[in-house]
């Protein structure tokens, strides 16, 4: 297992956060899901989360309204997000760079891309208690 924080999975689709999930399964790392932005904001609020995979277009609060409200929390700000969208768009880009989200990914998701991404995102985010980057030389996930 790459860390102890959780990967949370957002998609108002049963189906993606299957796929979603079944493409990290190999990682090894602990997954929470939901299946809209209210719950999604209530679980990161909660803490223990060290990457969010965010769907844009969901019904009521949207992925982009959670992100950038996760963004401007000093509790959430630091846990990245990651965009997955099923319209790829330079507009939608432009937002998600002006959001400062960590990556904007199109469905459908190349599972190793997603697995990479998320094992050096989980792996960055570690840090001592100076708050100085953790050692990154231990071994390397199985991908």
């Amino acid at each position: 297992m790459i860390d102890s924080a959780k990967v949370l999975l957002v998609d108002d689709r049963e189906s993606n956060l299957r796929v979603l999930e079944a493409a990290l399964a190999p990682l090894g790392v602990p997954v929470v899901c939901a299946d809209n932005g209210d719950d999604a904001l209530r679980i990161a609020l909660r803490g223990g989360i060290g990457v969010i995979l965010l769907d844009v277009r969901m019904p009521g609060i949207t992925g982009l309204e959670v992100a950038d409200y996760l963004l401007r929390l000093d509790q959430t700000r630091d846990i990245p997000i990651v965009l997955v969208t099923g319209i790829g768009s330079s507009a939608l880009a432009q937002t998600a760079i002006e959001l400062g989200v960590a990556d904007l990914l199109v469905k459908p998701v190349d599972p190793w891309v997603l697995r990479v991404k998320v094992s050096y995102l989980l792996r960055a985010g570690r840090r001592d208690a100076d708050g100085r980057a953790a050692d990154r030389s231990g071994p390397v996930p199985r991908l």
